[in-house]
């Protein structure tokens, strides 16, 4: 069972979470399917890594729709009952390379249910078909299709590379609006530096058992294209914070991507972002999607839901 929060301590609301004994055995036999799985999968990279994700459950009294326009292809999941005009743009992770929103359709339900507002999955175009700075006009234009339906209120979820593109697109609509302004960004374990140059990527006490820095190096060239590494539009943690809605921060200690996380809400809290950093001691990266298997994920994404509740009814 996932313990009470063990301090709340400076400008960024950071929490830090643990675990009992009962959830570390868990959190240690789903290592194990992990390695399990990624050692004997056979076919295309994408294929498996959807198959990995897809495991997330959809959430019961959800419906699937697909979408597809001139500028914007994914899918609708939506509750049975939501409140009008609010919406929830959601950016899947896969460093970039991999994800789609198919396979991401069960993680966002897990959101959706919760909270009972209909969220927009999309498909970004990937690397190394795609670089800079396709993924982000993609976002923008589905923020813009979502402001053109009526959507007044709208926040933007992602996680990891996603997450990293959530708060590229919340800095690029404070900078130039597009309509209403965003409620607030929740961000899962988010990739914010592309440099890599985070203490965590090369900690030996940190044993993440999903991603690794020579994956994210890979990654993050064929992405980034001809922009450096710093450029914000790659890593967010380098670019202009200021009239950031409220952020939420979610990260696992034992994963690559901490220091992403522990820096980018710092920096944001200095600029006068209202952000919420919560660290949940020896999880994996982007845990949240384990909610068939940790009570840690079923409670994270419990207080993401409160979080964005709360910005949605401000």
């Amino acid at each position: 069972m996932t313990a009470n929060t063990l301090q709340i301590t400076g400008s960024t609301g950071r929490a830090v979470f643990g675990l009992s004994e009962e959830e570390r055995s868990r959190e240690a036999a789903l290592r194990e399917q992990f390695a399990a799985f990624w050692g004997s999968a056979t076919g295309e990279p994408r294929a498996i890594y959807d198959r990995f994700i897809g495991a997330c459950p959809v959430q019961d009294g959800i419906t699937l729709t697909p979408l597809e326009t001139a500028d914007v292809r994914g899918w609708w999941v939506q509750p049975r009952r939501s409140e009008q005009g609010q919406a929830i743009l959601f950016l899947h992770g896969g460093g970039y390379v991999q994800g789609s929103a198919k396979a991401y359709r069960g993680f966002a339900s897990q959101i959706v249910g919760r909270l009972q507002v209909p969220a927009l999955v999309i498909d970004y175009p990937l690397a190394p078909e795609a670089s800079l700075p396709s993924a982000p006009q993609a976002a923008l234009a589905a923020w813009r299709w979502l402001v053109e339906q009526g959507f007044g209120r709208i926040a933007v979820v992602g996680d990891s590379a996603g997450g990293g593109l959530t708060l590229v697109t919340l800095s690029e609509l404070a900078r130039r609006p597009i309509g209403p302004s965003p409620v607030a960004g929740a961000v899962f374990s988010p990739w914010t530096d592309l440099t890599l140059s985070g203490a965590s990527m090369t900690d030996p006490t940190v044993h993440d058992p999903l991603i690794g820095r020579d994956y994210l190096f890979d990654c993050a060239g064929k992405y980034r294209g001809t922009l450096a590494a710093d450029d914000p539009q790659a890593s967010p943690l380098f670019g202009d914070l200021h009239g950031l809605p409220p952020l939420l921060v979610q990260v696992g200690t034992d994963e690559r991507l901490l220091d992403d996380s522990r820096r980018y809400a710092e920096r944001a809290a200095a600029e006068g972002v209202p952000v919420q950093l919560e660290l949940w001691k020896g999880m994996h990266h982007v845990f949240q999607l384990d909610v068939a298997h940790l009570e840690s994920s079923r409670t994270a994404l419990d207080r993401a839901a409160r979080f964005l509740r709360a910005a949605f009814n401000a």
